[in-house]
């Protein structure tokens, strides 16, 4: 019965349209452009802190361009094979090998087209990669992803509950910006998991089956 209910929710996709664009209105505009192909840049590097959307932005293009029928790939410390769109999450982790590869596919798109997109959490000159590489990536568009303030991530996690078809009454909402963790992330896999609760009970979310919910996770 627990798995029937749990499936009952659907599942939660990145995408730009649910994307809390906050201090990132110029990177999103930019994005949707790129996808458009009417950006003349197709390489983009964008970097901050854990948490702050990198990886959704990543998933979310790759997304809307294979629902347009467009081949594209996502990876996490790896760099896909194929693609004509391929976005590199986590270049940090990257092994010598994988670095070479990127390398190499950041010049092939400048020639041939396509489009590049690689995320880290510091800036390009900041990153512990070859020489070579580290100047491929400042050489096209750099943005900073900025996080979300309080009040963006309450925007934030009402509309993944309401993705969710979860009814998030404000006072729950509030209870867990102040005690969840800080990163977007973390609160919304929390979100998650007081939602599949909710439906385990049959009952509306409330600051009670929450604090439970995150009594459990902490154990």
């Amino acid at each position: 019965m627990t798995q029937l209910l749990l499936d009952i929710a659907p599942d939660w996709i990145p995408a730009l349209d649910n994307f809390v664009t906050g201090r990132n209105v110029e990177l999103l505009s930019a994005l949707r452009h790129a996808l458009a192909g009417t950006a003349g840049e197709r390489c983009f590097y964008l970097w901050g802190e854990t948490g702050c959307g990198k990886s959704h932005l990543l998933q979310a293009v790759m997304g809307q361009a294979r629902t347009a029928g467009q081949p594209a790939s996502y990876a996490s410390g790896s760099v896909p094979d194929k693609g004509l769109l391929i976005a590199v999450d986590d270049v940090e982790a990257l092994d010598a090998a994988m670095q070479i590869t990127l390398f190499e596919l950041y010049n092939r798109v400048r020639e041939n087209g396509g489009l590049l997109l690689v995320a880290g959490k510091v800036a390009p000159s900041g990153l512990n990669l070859r020489g070579d590489l580290r100047t491929r990536l400042g050489w096209g568009l750099v943005y900073q992803v900025h996080g979300l303030d309080d009040a963006e991530k309450a925007q934030a996690l009402e509309r993944h509950a309401l993705a969710r078809g979860l009814a998030l009454p404000p006072e729950v909402t509030q209870y867990l910006l102040r005690h969840g963790r800080r990163d977007l992330p973390a609160l919304l896999v929390t979100l998650d998991a007081l939602d599949a609760h909710c439906l385990r009970l049959k009952r509306v979310a409330s600051v009670p089956l929450l604090k439970e919910v995150m009594l459990r996770r902490a154990d």
